[in-house]
């Protein structure tokens, strides 16, 4: 799936489904059979969820094909509790638009969403969810509608996903618009993808768990975060993550882990940071266990995440300041397990500072700058 690098989404997608494989031939569904216009004017709708309604009563193996040209989409929810069959793939040669204006998808909360489905497969085709204006709205300070601002793709309550060869592009000024958000899933993994927008590429949020993120280029943006966590007294937690082979490029941040300064039961555990690049990155590696924007709903309060067996290893680049290592970790459960392997950060060429609060572990191999721990 593609973004349009110039007009793109307030909220591309969520996706509440579960990946097969499938074999022999498919069932195809045209959704120019059912009205829809590649004009990207006349709103077509309701010939897409015709074709998902139609597709869903197959028992067999569907297609559903969106051929070349452009398609206007309002919100739409596609809901799989009724298909009778668990092997669909959706084939898009053509591009999906959402209105120009955002009013009207409003406070909706979704343009596009798949839920309760088994078996789905999307390839291909190009998104543009047209933002611009919302971000013009929301850095106005303007009112503006509430849904539909804060992600690109969603993958919610979700087991063995599978995201590969995306490119997802927002403006640098664009607010609140990260790339791919997960929570509440098992086993998804990302491949293969290029994401720059202006807030976290790829943002983990509570629940989340046996999590593949490997080959992802990152910039602009906010960097890989895990968080914000914390915010909840009662909060499933983060385990099992691994972050691989990945490039960071005029990023606010690299690596990140951030909670929220509040009580909480909430947990990180398992994660693995290993063969990153840094290119001028702010931030390269940071855990934030200080997070309290303005100073409300959190002043004088300490996160009660607790943060344990966190790897960085062969992490090398360079960083805008001069801080390229801060682990700042809550006074009230400090990090544990924090493990600092041939990391390698350089400041204008220069020797960079490592900072380290309430974190304890161990270093190995040639650490720069020299380790905290």
């Amino acid at each position: 799936m593609m973004l349009n690098r110039k007009r793109v989404a307030l909220l591309l997608l969520v996706i509440i489904l579960l990946f097969h494989s499938s074999s022999g031939k498919k069932i195809t569904y045209n959704v120019l059979s059912y009205g829809a216009k590649p004009d990207g004017k006349i709103d077509s709708t309701t010939a897409f969820l015709n074709a998902w309604a139609a597709a869903c009563a197959s028992t067999k193996s569907v297609m559903i094909y969106v051929p070349q040209g452009m398609f206007l989409l309002g919100s739409a929810a596609f809901w799989g509790q009724y298909c009778k069959n668990k092997d669909t793939t959706i084939k898009i040669d053509g591009t999906l638009v959402a209105p120009s204006d955002y009013r009207v998808i409003g406070n909706n909360g979704n343009w596009l969403k798949f839920e309760r489905v088994n078996g789905l497969k999307i390839s291909g085709g190009t998104f543009d969810g047209q933002g611009a204006t919302l971000w013009d709205c929301k850095t106005s300070g303007k009112s503006c509608p509430a849904g539909a601002t804060m992600f690109h793709v969603v993958v919610d309550g979700c087991q063995n996903a599978k995201l590969q060869n995306m490119k997802i592009s927002a403006s640098v000024n664009s607010p609140n618009t990260d790339g791919i958000h997960i929570e509440a899933s098992s086993g998804v993994t990302i491949l293969k993808t290029k994401i720059g927008t202006g807030d976290d590429c790829v943002s983990i949020g509570p629940g989340t768990s046996n999590l593949w993120i490997e080959n992802v280029s990152c910039g602009p943006g906010h960097g890989i975060s895990i968080g914000s966590l914390g915010w909840s007294m009662q909060e499933p937690g983060v385990q099992n993550v691994t972050v691989r082979t990945t490039t960071f490029r005029g990023t606010q941040n690299g690596l990140r882990i951030k909670t929220w300064a509040r009580p909480s039961n909430g947990f990180v555990k398992g994660v693995l940071f290993q063969h990153s690049v840094m290119v001028n990155v702010r931030y390269p590696i940071l855990i934030d266990q200080e997070y309290c924007p303005d100073q409300k709903n959190c002043p004088g309060q300490l996160s009660g995440v607790k943060i344990r067996d966190v790897t960085y290893q062969d992490i090398h680049g360079t960083s805008t300041s001069q801080v390229a290592l801060n682990l700042a970790c809550s006074k009230a459960n400090p990090c544990q397990g924090i493990r600092l392997e041939d990391v390698n950060l350089t400041f204008k060429n220069q020797q960079a500072q490592a900072l380290c609060s309430n974190a304890v572990g161990t270093s190995y191999g040639v650490n720069k700058p020299k380790s905290c721990l």
